[in-house]
């Protein structure tokens, strides 16, 4: 077989619609997931020789991950540039240095977001659960929620575990990342330095913004896509009769099970 012929099918399989690509990817999500969890546990444990092993083989696999997702695509200056497989790249990078890894391995969460964002996955969601096509403003919203919390508590941990003696492990970090993006602010908790004040300014400005639009998002009545005739507001309220924006009278097809 061909080289061409090898890269067309791997390319099909990374980027398809088949029963195989799908299954890849939910495969690839879970890998993601347990990844996530691996790196959480290491926060609570002691550093040591099998922890040295394990980044080596977790940065291996997703080396070749990488590799494999690089050799697939046409454009590789165009995938190389891409912020997400920098990222990647970054994070494999961080595995095989040990006395780095802290800083950067929870970087590997943003992967999950950029998967479940994937327009063939969304399009498999819809189709074949009604659930997901009834609450995906939802789940995306509580998605991006949990994403960008995880991130930002991972930024702090990697900037003030180090020299901050109130921050000993991710929950540490969690803890004090929502008390400030909720604005409650107890203070038992402080970030030192320049560069950890700068962080919690900047936790704070993004908690009275992103924070909480995407909680009113996952809270507030679902909202439902049809485009009014007249001026092209496309969300509704489910059992909306005129249209907010012009009134112009709606037809919206409802089952009477949100009234």
């Amino acid at each position: 077989m061909s080289q061409v012929s090898l890269q067309t099918r791997l390319q099909a399989l990374l980027s398809g619609n088949s029963p195989a690509s799908m299954r890849l990817r939910w495969l690839t999500l879970a890998l993601d997931i347990a990844l996530v969890f691996f790196f959480l546990f290491t926060t609570f444990v002691e550093h040591g020789d099998w922890l040295v092993v394990a980044d080596y083989v977790i940065g291996s696999v997703l080396l070749i991950e990488w590799l494999l997702r690089f050799w697939a695509v046409s454009d590789r200056v165009g995938f190389i540039s891409r912020p997400m497989t920098v990222i990647d790249l970054a994070v494999i990078l961080s595995l095989f240095a040990p006395s780095i890894t802290e800083n950067f391995v929870f970087l590997r969460v943003l992967r999950a977001l950029r998967l479940l964002r994937s327009y063939h996955l969304l399009r498999e969601l819809r189709s074949r659960h009604a659930f997901f096509a009834s609450h995906e403003q939802v789940i995306f919203s509580a998605t991006n929620l949990f994403v960008f919390i995880f991130v930002v508590s991972a930024a702090v941990y990697a900037l003030q575990v180090r020299v901050n003696d109130q921050i000993n492990d991710y929950v540490d970090a969690l803890y004090f990342t929502v008390t400030t993006l909720t604005t409650t602010g107890f203070g038992d908790i402080v970030m030192v330095g320049s560069w950890g004040r700068l962080l919690a300014a900047l936790i704070m400005i993004v908690g009275v913004s992103l924070f909480l639009r995407l909680i009113q998002s996952i809270f507030r009545p679902a909202k439902v896509d049809y485009e009014c005739p007249d001026c092209g507001l496309m969300r509704h309220d489910p059992d909306a009769v005129h249209c907010k924006h012009c009134g112009r009278m709606l037809h919206i097809r409802n089952s009477g099970e949100d009234g």
